[in-house]
């Protein structure tokens, strides 16, 4: 499978628990991987025949900004799921990083991945 990878999304959002970080909106930062058979791209040279990442980060920017996750797991989730709305998506990695959320710590971030079941993809 061939990988598109999008690197350090910034986005501003409402995200945490406690009542001052519910107030303002906060940075986060997105990196992704995209996994799909994409080896028809290359040849044709045609959108179609690739992961349409564009659409992806944009629904990705929308989703995130009007969000107000209280926990990062659950904002990495959801990106997961709007990934698997291309179909050409079969694994997907997403890494969610909040950063300044612990005193001496660059950041605080949290990884999914999920696989495209084969049930799902025949549907």
């Amino acid at each position: 499978m061939e990988k598109i990878y999008i690197r350090d999304l910034g986005v501003r959002c409402i995200i945490g628990i406690y009542p001052d970080e519910r107030r303002e909106k906060q940075d986060v930062i997105i990196n992704i991987t995209l996994e799909g058979d994409l080896s028809a791209a290359p040849v044709s040279d045609a959108i179609e025949d690739t992961i349409n990442y564009k659409f992806i980060k944009k629904s990705i920017v929308r989703m995130v900004e009007e969000s107000d996750f209280n926990l990062i797991e659950s904002m990495a989730s959801r990106i997961l799921d709007i990934c698997f709305e291309d179909s050409k998506v079969e694994r997907a990695t997403v890494t969610v990083d909040k950063p300044g959320a612990l005193r001496f710590a660059r950041s605080v971030a949290v990884e999914f991945s999920r696989q495209r079941d084969s049930e799902s993809h025949q549907k």
